[in-house]
């Protein structure tokens, strides 16, 4: 555990462990959720939602709901026909992708269980929900198509004016791309084939604040605050789809309880609770129940996904073919059909391969939209290829460590391009494995697990490896664009100097959980020399922060960050010039250390940013030439993506007698670069290795034969708590990015992405002398326990 460390006098603020400036207002209530706002006149919306994953709205009737005391008005589709039109899709990842109409509110069709189907407005919550009772609604059931291998097929259609449920088929083929050789020729000389399918369940975000919106109409001028990631982007698509213009709109994310690319969305509600304000003139807020956002809020994963290795009998890798049927689920979301595409990068992982060929097909179901769930693509790649290493390790009869030794990149080999044609820039495999493997006592584990197989102990020992690396830090926009992505990867941030020396940070990044305004305050201690109790972070609102694309992919701090830095950098070149005209030198005679700027050679003539601050106020005296501000814009689009890598280890117990799954013994060693806060980073990697766990051991989203979601509460849908986790080990090693002057490469999705093929590898290799060489996530117990029946049968 990283102890709270307060730098002493003369030290960095940058690499600090400090408690976040936040938590203190978070833990003690004083906190403003988008569902604390209340406006005078506001009045309350409610949604009436399908039972039916597909069916014909024959007949909508509202009329019985308006007539409700309290109800100010009530609307379907079909009212609002004229101005819902669809909502977007940013990331069309073909030319010829499929891209049905989306409403935000259902008309003549519902396509999955939960759609919205009409609305209620009225003077207080309670009202507006009971008053949906009295909407009548005709529907004529349509089969659902369900099976997503069926839905690649044909086998009913999701939209049948498309007359296809594939939106789209995305092909990387590294001898296309002239990034390797054929993978058709290497697996015909193959030494050794290896395939296997995995397949990704469906996840539900499960984020701690649900979904809220709050509408307000003002006199033509729109202010929106969202529980949101985007508040930037969802303004740009308010404009573009309402047709008010941009300048007439703003949006606030105040305090967001949590995202995990769950509020990654331009959603239905959002639309809707905005032609509900402009139907009544007043401020309408929705904010929606728990078992709302279960079963509407985006989904993410859901992948078929069949991979195929083939390698030299000494464990060299030659080949990696992989083909992935992706569910889209009814509509296209923001950015779904770009997430597998993420993927699609990451599948050889830290490998040295020659031959590489990635297929994906992202299809229809009549199911809630899939789009960017923590990670979004870079877990789902991370887990096909490292159980196919494990898998792989087992069919040569190699320690699954020593196979991936074999094969990843060496530290001298950096800058190295890979088959999949990205650069990654540094990194130390073997510096992160050696660690992990003393922390983790690999050799003594191992000869537990000897002991126990020999014996014949029911509570089997496995050990599961996972060594990762991601892209991240989302953001080149020339790569964006190649990619058919709608926006740009830039970030921007200002610094303004006020007169009394203390500083305002204006970022475009929109923090939901993050601790932004701690590790920002930090990075502007350093390069400005003031104190991090000095610095205030402003954020998530566009009429404050006016530019930004806001907060996903691990790209705060890799993005936003260094854009801060540039901002900084600019301060000070600017204060430079007017501390030499005040210690009465030439300002390339001025250095800037130990946090003033100092003439060379005499260090005791000095001059703080304060000092230079007032003097920029009170203008009395400044170089010819010179404007009275210090302050400074910056915005920062990298070249390339940032790649933090890692290793994590896994022991699980396994009772086969019961099926019964416990961690005994969990490492992790991740290096993401230069450190701001290591508090942070600690916080960061528990959190993500908590939900990989949970993908491996508890969720999973299920529907039934009809399309209803059987896993709408947390009854049902089993998210781990405190007691269901291990106590984990967590250490780093450090190679800095080169890719950018603070040489950060992000920290938001690694536990996430290296944790549940940790895991699963540890449950496989407990159980493989019983047969068994895959367990469908969840490994609950019962499935565990058929598993190795199965196992023993076979």
């Amino acid at each position: 555990m990283t102890a709270v460390v307060e730098p002493s006098a003369g030290a960095g603020e940058v690499g600090a462990a400090r408690r976040r400036k936040e938590d203190a207002r978070l833990i003690t209530g004083r906190t403003r959720w988008t569902d604390n706002i209340a406006l005078p006149g506001m009045l309350h919306l409610a949604i009436l939602r399908s039972p039916h994953a597909s069916a014909r709205v024959t007949a909508v009737d509202v009329g019985p709901a308006r007539r409700i005391p309290g109800v100010v008005d009530a609307f379907s589709g079909a009212d609002v026909a004229e101005i819902q039109g669809s909502l977007p899709c940013a990331w069309p990842v073909t030319e010829d992708i499929v891209h049905p109409v989306r409403p935000p509110l259902a008309d003549g069709f519902v396509r999955h269980h939960g759609e919205a189907v009409a609305v209620v407005v009225a003077r207080d919550r309670d009202t507006a929900a009971d008053a949906l009772d009295a909407i009548e609604v005709e529907y004529e059931p349509l089969p659902p198509v369900l099976d997503l291998e069926a839905a690649s097929r044909d086998e009913g259609l999701v939209h049948p004016d498309k007359g296809t449920n594939r939106s789209y088929t995305w092909i990387f083929d590294s001898a296309q791309a002239g990034t390797g050789t054929d993978v058709a020729a290497e697996a015909a000389t193959a030494e050794v084939t290896l395939r296997r399918r995995y397949v990704q369940q469906r996840l539900i975000p499960a984020f701690m604040e649900p979904r809220s919106v709050v509408v307000d109409p003002g006199m033509g001028e729109y202010t929106i605050w969202s529980a949101t990631q985007i508040p930037h982007i969802l303004r740009v698509f308010y404009a573009l789809l309402t047709g008010v213009p941009e300048h007439k709109i703003r949006v606030i994310a105040p305090d967001v309880g949590g995202g995990f690319g769950g509020k990654l969305q331009v959603t239905p509600e959002e639309m809707i609770a905005f032609f509900a304000a402009q139907r009544v003139q007043k401020p309408v807020k929705y904010t929606e129940t728990r078992g709302e956002s279960m079963l509407s809020a985006h989904h993410g994963r859901d992948q078929i996904q069949d991979i195929t290795l083939t390698a030299r009998r000494d464990g060299t890798l030659t080949g990696i073919d992989v083909k992935l049927i992706a569910n889209m689920g009814a509509y296209l979301g923001l950015v779904g059909p770009g997430v597998p595409i993420l993927g699609a990068f990451m599948f050889n992982s830290i490998y040295k391969v020659p031959a590489y060929r990635f297929e994906c097909v992202g299809v229809f179901t009549n199911t809630t939209i899939t789009d960017a769930y923590r990670g979004a693509g870079r877990p789902e790649a991370t887990y096909a290829i490292e159980r196919a290493m494990d898998d792989l390790a087992d069919e040569l009869g190699m320690d699954p460590v020593d196979l991936r030794r074999r094969n990843w990149i060496k530290a001298d080999e950096f800058p190295f391009t890979t088959v999949a044609g990205l650069v990654y820039d540094s990194g130390d495999y073997d510096a992160a494995t050696d660690k992990a493997l003393d922390l983790f006592d690999y050799a003594g584990l191992r000869a537990e697990q000897r002991r126990r197989r020999v014996s014949g102990d029911p509570v089997q020992l496995g050990i599961g490896v996972s060594t990762y690396t991601e892209m991240c830090g989302l953001a080149p926009s020339r790569i964006l664009g190649a990619l058919r992505y709608a926006a740009g990867g830039w970030e921007t941030a200002s610094v303004r100097v006020l007169p009394t020396g203390k500083v305002e940070v204006v970022t475009g990044t929109s923090p939901h959980g993050q601790g932004h305004v701690t590790a920002w305050s930090q990075i502007v201690a350093d390069e400005l020399g003031v104190a991090f109790e000095d610095v205030e972070v402003l954020h998530g609102d566009t009429r404050t922060s006016h530019k930004g694309l806001d907060t996903y992919g691990s790209r705060s701090l890799a993005v936003g960050g260094v854009a801060l830095v540039e901002a900084c950098r600019k301060v000070r070149d600017k204060a430079r010039v007017v501390a030499a005209h005040m210690l009465e030198c030439s300002p390339d005679d001025i250095e800037f250390t130990g946090g003033a700027f100092r003439v060379r050679g005499t260090p005791d003539a000095a001059k703080t940013i304060a000092d230079t601050a007032f003097a920029v106020f009170a203008a009395h005296d400044l170089p010819d030439g010179v404007e009275a501000t210090l302050d400074a814009d910056a915005t920062f689009d990298p070249q390339t993506f940032s790649f933090p890598h890692g290793t994590h280890l896994c022991a699980t117990l396994v009772d086969t007698q019961t099926g019964r799954v416990s961690i005994h013994r969990y490492v992790a060693v991740d290096d993401v670069g230069k450190v701001v806060n290591p508090l942070i980073v600690e916080g960061q990697v528990h959190g993500g290795v908590a939900q990989g766990i949970a993908q491996a051991l508890h969720e999973q989203a299920v529907y039934d034969e009809s399309g209803t979601l059987l896993t709408g509460s947390f009854v049902e849908y089993t998210i781990p708590s405190a007691a269901d986790l291990p106590h984990l080990v967590t250490d780093r090693t450090e190679t800095p990015a080169t890719s950018n002057p603070l040489g950060v490469k992000g920290v938001g999705e690694a536990g996430a992405i290296a944790s549940t093929p940790a895991v699963v590898n540890a449950i496989v290799d407990a159980l493989r002398p019983y047969g068994v060489d895959d367990i469908a996530m969840p490994c609950t117990p019962e499935r565990v326990w058929r598993a190795i029946k199965r196992g023993g049968a076979a």
